[in-house]
């Protein structure tokens, strides 16, 4: 027989909300007094909090009601508790309360939530599992089925990854594989079960004559990597293939990989090599590691924070960025193009960002011909200062003769690695003859780079103009690493522009995609607008709508019309939408689609429209830039052009009613930026002045700052200010977040 131990500590979790009885009949009802009398020590509970006379939240009980069996599963029991109005506990009795989760142990209150942060089935299983001290639960596996005698302790395995869905599919798959296999084949062709799980394979190399020793060594690795690698024996005698004579273990870390042959004389050398050439997530505890580990996650529970405190002991490859400091900075970026990462090791956005990044290192290893670097200001706070970084993750581009470049895109690995590509290429780029200018906006000039950028953009001027160019020319500048721009001012410019039929100064604008050239006239135009011109050009017709380009379609300052889809669009939906957006009937709004499937709180933003979900798809018009009203296309209309025509010309007429007004509100991040600089005089306001020999040691590090010390890699002295930034931060980083967010609750 095969059983497993699973040991969860107790948990109990207690959420706010409204009632939606059809969504939640699965769950048991109890009352506030009965629920809380069941709570044991070491037990885990999740716990609803309804109101019978409170409005519906049918998509938010449907994801609940999806997470009973997965908790239950991890011994996270799930109950509905029915308040009364008369109830003033701390759960049932005030309204503002209503909007959180709270998290229990016992009876003991751990952490609340902001149930909007609860968004669907994984979030709330993940709010549950994930929290701190998660590092306490422990799996095991009891290889029971090999014991005869039941008076014996059957062996046991533990899984060493966190306890993760996928880790621990991967761990069971591992348990139920052979502990040993026999093979005699080439070991290049040879692919089992761990190695569709992303673990390597050890092949230990065995001859007729030592047969026996081998195998008992082999089956020895094989409970020792057991979880970590797969373990085979393989024949020598029976191979077809030669191996090298020497060579008694064979290592294939990856599918596809060669294999490496080795030499290893010794059980603990075999192991020692996998473990070392292997990435295992080891859980551990070391508590002297959890104090070094940023920021204490039950005052941050922000999710950026919460995802690094997961992926805390990720190994991340740095090695492949350079790590710059005071000495290093200037002759690193003055001696060759460098890209460099300003980041606050103490800061969770820039541990985030900072995987990001050693991920881009690894897409351009050995391709690059930028330096890729990295420094972190909490140690170094004096260049960033001289660099002009107040807030952090920030990234810029060092060039020869080029003042440096900062990055303001995304931040993400595909991003950063769009603006490095193009900005391989000088904006804009003089094209010099008629025919080049042609292969330019074909695609065929850059046809390496179309892949980061679709679009290639034109400028044609006569020799004379010399302003437009210097406008086009700071405009491009402006646009360099997120579009390719060109300038044509030669004298047989005319040949273009009487073929692109583009009166003088003019844009060309090429879709390469579309195979399609539109000319944008520029007379009169500064740089600023053509930046503008450029940026509108590059918009989609009937874009999908996601929290990454949101912001650039929020810019426009118009109404959107958004067709909200569970999936695919309507194909009729579609072509509808698109031939009067073509006909420049739509130029008054941004039509648009959410795709629930790929955005889910488009759920809970119908919510807040409609009240409750919808039937899908629906079409609404949203004015969040004046007034806030929201207007739904009738349900009982089909989504035609007449009648999408004749709809918008009712709204423009005011003979529509809205069916709801959004509140005033400003939309902020949900945590402030952090000043570098306003920090370091926070914290310097609340040092006291020191006497004697301390002062003194500060004064001479300060006079010192630019002058060359004799040894500087014997000592490396700490600046004194990451002494004060590492103060500030623990002391009081944390309390300034916790009063934002208790400010900006929902």
């Amino acid at each position: 027989m095969m059983s497993f131990i699973f040991n969860v500590f107790g948990i109990s979790f207690a959420m706010m909300c409204i009632v939606y009885k059809s969504a939640a009949n699965s769950l048991p009802e109890l009352s506030p007094q009965k629920y809380f009398s069941t709570l044991q020590a070491g037990k885990a509970s999740l716990a609803y909090f309804c109101q019978a006379d409170s409005p519906s939240t049918s998509v938010f009980l449907e994801e609940l009601n999806k997470a009973v069996k997965p908790l239950q599963d991890y011994g996270i029991s799930v109950a509905k508790v029915n308040c009364v109005k008369e109830e003033t506990s701390r759960y049932c009795g005030k309204e503002k309360d209503l909007m959180k989760a709270y998290l229990f142990r016992g009876n003991i209150l751990l952490r609340e939530f902001p149930t909007d942060t609860l968004f669907d089935e994984n979030a709330i299983i993940a709010h549950v599992l994930f929290i701190e001290d998660i590092e306490r639960a422990h799996l095991y596996f009891l290889h029971c089925k090999l014991v005869l005698d039941l008076t014996q302790q059957c062996r046991r395995t533990l899984m060493g990854q966190t306890l993760t869905t996928l880790n621990i599919y991967r761990f069971i798959k591992t348990m139920e594989a052979p502990l040993l296999t026999e093979v005699a084949e080439d070991p290049q062709q040879v692919s089992t079960v761990h190695l569709q799980l992303g673990l390597p394979l050890v092949f230990i190399v065995s001859q007729q004559a030592t047969y026996e020793a081998d195998r008992r060594s082999a089956e020895w690795v094989a409970w020792r990597l057991l979880g970590k690698a797969g373990v085979l024996l393989l024949l020598r005698d029976s191979l077809e293939v030669d191996i090298p004579q020497q060579a008694n273990v064979v290592f294939k870390k990856e599918e596809g990989m060669p294999v490496e042959y080795l030499v290893l004389h010794d059980v603990d050398l075999v192991i020692s090599h996998v473990e070392n050439n292997t990435y295992i997530e080891e859980t551990q505890e070391d508590e002297d590691d959890d104090m070094d580990e940023g920021p204490d996650m039950g005052i941050q529970d922000d999710e950026v924070a919460e995802s690094v405190y997961r992926d805390r002991k990720r190994q991340l490859p740095l090695e492949l960025t350079v790590e710059l400091t005071e000495e290093t900075f200037n002759k690193t970026v003055m001696a060759s193009d460098s890209i460099v990462l300003f980041y606050a090791g103490w800061q969770a956005v820039s541990m985030a960002f900072l995987h990001s990044y050693v991920d881009l290192a690894v897409k351009l290893k050995g391709t690059s011909v930028m330096l890729l670097t990295r420094i972190n200001c909490a140690d170094w706070p004096d260049v960033c200062t001289k660099q002009n970084v107040t807030e952090f993750p920030v990234v810029k581009m060092y060039k020869k003769g080029e003042d440096p470049v900062s990055y303001s895109g995304m931040l993400g690995t595909e991003d950063l690695l769009k603006f490095i590509q193009l900005n391989r290429i000088s904006c804009p780029v003089n094209i010099t003859s008629v025919q080049e200018a042609e292969e330019y906006l074909s695609g065929e000039l850059y046809k390496d780079l179309i892949s980061y950028s679709s679009v290639s953009v034109l400028g044609l001027f006569s020799p004379t103009m010399t302003t437009a160019k210097e406008d086009f020319t700071e405009a491009g500048k402006y646009l360099k690493g997120y579009i390719i721009t060109g300038i044509y001012s030669e004298e047989d410019v005319l040949i273009l522009s009487s073929k692109y039929t583009a009166t003088l100064p003019a844009l060309l604008l090429a879709r390469h995609n579309e195979d399609k050239v539109e000319s944008i006239p520029l007379a009169n135009t500064h740089a600023q607008e053509i930046v503008q011109i450029i940026t509108n050009a590059l918009l989609e017709t009937f874009p999908e709508i996601t929290v990454g380009n949101l912001p650039t379609y929020l810019r426009l300052q118009k109404p959107l019309l958004i067709l909200f889809s569970d999936g695919s669009i309507n194909p009729q939906y579609q072509k509808a939408i698109l031939t009067l957006a073509k006909g420049k009937h739509l130029d008054s709004v941004i039509p648009c689609w959410l795709n629930l499937e790929n955005t889910p709180v488009g759920r809970e933003i119908l919510k807040a429209y409609f009240g409750a979900l919808p039937p899908l798809p629906v079409l609404v018009v949203v004015n969040l830039h004046s007034g806030g009203q929201v207007f739904a296309f009738p349900s009982d209309q089909a989504v035609t052009e007449q009648n999408l025509l004749l709809w918008l010309k009712k709204l423009e007429a005011g003979l529509e009613n809205h069916i709801t007004i959004l509140p005033a509100q400003e939309w902020k991040p949900p945590l402030p930026a952090y000043n570098f600089l306003q920090m370091m005089d926070a914290a310097a306001s609340q040092y006291p002045t020191r006497k004697g020999p301390e002062c003194m040691k500060e004064t001479n590090i300060q006079e010192n700052d630019e002058e060359q010390h004799e040894d500087k890699s014997a000592v490396r002295k700490e600046p004194i200010e990451t002494l004060r930034i590492k103060h500030w931060n623990r002391n009081n980083v944390f309390k300034a977040e916790k009063s934002v967010r208790h400010d900006k609750e929902l």
